[in-house]
């Protein structure tokens, strides 16, 4: 059996007699309120997760796809000449904005978390690191790499092409990690739905049994379930949204740190694709409410 609505106003403003058929409160009004808004407000979370994580990726295919690094493994006595040739190799190779070897102290600050703040580089073979920042479209690092090998035998060039691409690939599963986990929130959502409408059908068989019998038609009858309980998923969601946003809103941000665990959240337009889930959730309300009022109906003919 299927039916139509007669006019969008009708599923709006509804008719008084009809919607009698359905109770306005009691478990199926609150399973529905409860289940929409707890839905929708884990659904803001999973798009939090989700555009955070494509943010995530985006910032670190940019910044890592920019920069590089030369190690120079080479005998201490040898090491400041071999690092001048380098240098002076970079300032030659096209696509490179600039080039830089770092002083002791930056690369006693960036091992200090894993040998402490008083490491002697002195005394240990410790490479020293030049900073690549590229230009444009980058450099050739195949060419660049010859090219090193050839004049500067203690260079090692790291294009960290070897570590960026598995951070940003799982970023990007996070992300869609993200997006499946909203339209499974909206699947439960449908079920629940489903699941009260039934409950309020099998609970006014009677109702409907002598509403049949002066003439009502089950398209009628289907319309005061489907718009009771639509309404009540858009206001259950629109309640679990403004929530979901309020609790979002007051996680730590992070501020320019690209840290993956204070930086969940939403940014500039962002913030207005978690309202669009109230309607998402009335629009799956309506579906599934018109289709078990449909099959219990059919059922209790």
């Amino acid at each position: 059996m299927t039916f139509k609505f007669k006019t969008l106003r009708g599923l709006i403003l509804g008719d008084p007699y009809a919607g009698r058929v359905v109770p306005p409160s009691g478990f199926t009004a609150q399973l529905t309120l409860f289940a929409s808004g707890a839905m929708a407000f884990l659904a803001v979370f999973a798009l939090a997760l989700s555009l955070a994580s494509g943010r995530l990726a985006e910032r670190w295919g940019n910044e890592l796809a920019g920069t590089a690094t030369i190690r120079i493994v080479a005998p201490q006595d040898q090491r400041a000449q071999q690092t001048a040739a380098a240098l002076q190799v970079l300032e030659t190779t096209p696509g490179i904005a600039r080039a830089r070897a770092l002083t002791d102290a930056e690369q006693q600050a960036l091992l200090a978390p894993w040998f402490g703040s008083d490491l002697p580089l002195d005394s240990l073979p410790v490479p020293r690191l030049i900073e690549i920042v590229s230009a444009g479209q980058g450099f050739d690092a195949t060419g660049l790499r010859l090219r090193l090998a050839a004049e500067v035998p203690g260079a090692v060039l790291d294009d960290h092409g070897r570590w960026r691409a598995p951070l940003v690939a799982a970023a990007q599963r996070l992300r869609v990690l993200g997006w499946l986990a909203a339209a499974l929130i909206l699947a439960a959502v449908a079920a629940m739905v489903t699941l009260a409408a039934n409950a309020a059908l099998a609970a006014n068989a009677q109702v409907v049994a002598v509403l049949r019998l002066v003439g009502a038609t089950d398209s009628y009858i289907a319309q005061a379930f489907v718009r009771r309980f639509t309404w009540r998923a858009l206001v259950g969601s629109s309640v679990g949204v403004v929530i979901g946003l309020v609790a979002v809103w007051l996680l730590p941000s992070g501020g320019d740190a690209p840290s993956f665990l204070t930086g969940i959240g939403f940014q500039g337009v962002g913030w207005l694709v978690p309202l669009v889930l109230p309607l998402v959730c009335a629009v799956v309300a309506l579906a599934a409410t018109a289709f078990a009022a449909s099959r219990a109906l059919r059922s209790l003919s």
